[in-house]
């Protein structure tokens, strides 16, 4: 029976966080990974030389665990306008960041997305934000987005750029969201950059897993059993492993059913990404392009290589398009290419579709409707603990910030009971 002191099943984010904070105190760990590579849910594949991350996903450089734990210039980082295009009519019109791009936030001062006056609560939206607290302060009862937008914005200001933009970052067109988690990310967008490391978002988890030592990691190993009350695992292929503590660090279906009746299931947020190249972009810049008309399959795209050129092949360009469920034909691609067709021209009848991948897991709903910033309480019962974005926000940094908490909880157990005989 194989014996070490500290398992975290699963190499996602939350995982290889709780991992490293263990490391840095000197605690042997194990992390046990069922596929074949580190991240969980932000992983890039490589396609005849294209680099599709899993869905639509970008790193917030504002995000404060994110720039604890990560080296930024290591990552090679490349952000996209801090802006966006949106779809009115048969028309793009352009909605600048006041803050970054000021000199574009005039020129979009007049444009039909919202009302002049909507351009000004905006901006003093964000000026308010960036000038308050960390996180934003509890206030029950909590409202949703939608409601917290409609007492503030116009309509027409909250239908062509307010529900699409969020649409892309929560994956949920009816904005259900609650409005504290919409305050800190709309802080975040404001006081950083959003950006995507050179090679892929799977950089991000890759860079976290080389700082483990040898052997702490090991991937394809399945964890087929959890035996809670003498902290053993069974993995598929064979054998078992004893610990003083377990962490189960896998995304939310999975951790329930290894750990039975301490954790409910959890519901998730489905998307839908198709990935188009084409022999040149239909726009130079690394702008998200927005649906601001509301009709049709199509929430947002963008031109990843555009934002980084190792994106794509030389020579060769790609687009991602993004569709939810509810959006009329957002599981058709005759559909979306017409309105491709529509926003770009006759152009994209040459354009060639890569890949169409479906992301049931994609964020858990609990986390947006009410979630907890500095993660909730990680341990399930004595030696057992659980870290995952499902346990805090549903972000990169909410699965960062629960992997650490539950490490943190590992060494208080630790402290409070010690050892008691050799492991070894």
């Amino acid at each position: 029976m194989e014996r070490t002191e500290v398992i975290i099943i699963g190499a996602g984010l939350a995982g290889l966080c709780c991992a490293r904070r263990l490391v840095e105190s000197g605690v042997r760990v194990t992390v046990l990974e069922a596929s074949d590579g580190v991240g969980g849910r932000v992983r890039t594949d490589v396609v005849d030389g294209f680099r599709l991350d899993r869905g639509f996903q970008v790193l917030l450089t504002a995000y404060p665990e994110a720039r604890r734990v990560l080296d930024y210039e290591a990552l090679n980082l490349k952000p996209f306008y801090s802006g966006s295009l949106v779809r009115v009519g048969q028309q793009w019109h352009r909605m600048a960041d006041p803050w970054h791009e000021p000199l574009d936030a005039l020129w979009s001062f007049s444009n039909p997305v919202g009302t002049p006056w909507d351009k000004v609560k905006a901006g003093l939206l964000s000026l308010r934000l960036n000038a308050g607290l960390p996180q934003p302060p509890p206030r029950p009862p909590e409202i949703s987005t939608l409601v917290w937008l409609q007492q503030r914005f116009s309509p027409p200001m909250i239908e062509r750029f307010f529900r699409p933009f969020m649409a892309g970052v929560l994956l949920d067109r009816e904005l259900e969201a609650g409005s504290r988690w919409f305050e800190s990310l709309y802080r975040l967008f404001g006081t950083g950059q959003t950006v995507v490391p050179a090679l892929g978002m799977e950089e991000i988890p890759r860079q976290i897993a080389e700082t483990l030592p040898r052997g702490t990691l090991r991937l394809q190993s399945r964890v087929e059993a959890l035996q809670a009350d003498s902290l053993k695992v069974r993995l598929a292929e064979g054998g078992e492993i004893t610990a003083r503590a377990i962490v189960v660090a896998t995304e939310a279906h999975t951790a329930a059913t290894l750990t039975g009746a301490l954790l409910p299931p959890v519901e998730f947020r489905m998307v839908r990404s198709w990935w188009f190249t084409a022999l040149a972009a239909s726009h130079p810049d690394p702008v998200l392009y927005l649906n601001g008309n509301g009709a049709g399959p199509i929430n947002n795209a963008a031109w990843l290589s555009n934002v980084s050129r190792d994106y794509a092949p030389m020579g060769q360009a790609l687009l991602n398009v993004t569709t939810l469920p509810g959006m009329d034909g957002w599981d058709d691609e005759a559909a979306i290419r017409r309105q491709l067709r529509d926003w770009f021209g006759p152009i994209t009848d040459d354009w060639q579709l890569l890949r169409e991948q479906v992301i049931p897991q994609a964020l858990p709903v609990p986390a947006q409707l009410n979630p907890r910033f500095e993660g909730r309480p990680p341990r399930l019962a004595p030696g057992l603990f659980v870290a995952g974005d499902h346990y805090a926000t549903a972000s990169i940094n909410g699965a960062m910030v629960s992997g650490r908490r539950a490490a943190e909880a590992v060494l208080a157990e630790f402290t409070a009971t010690p050892a008691t005989g050799q492991l070894f």
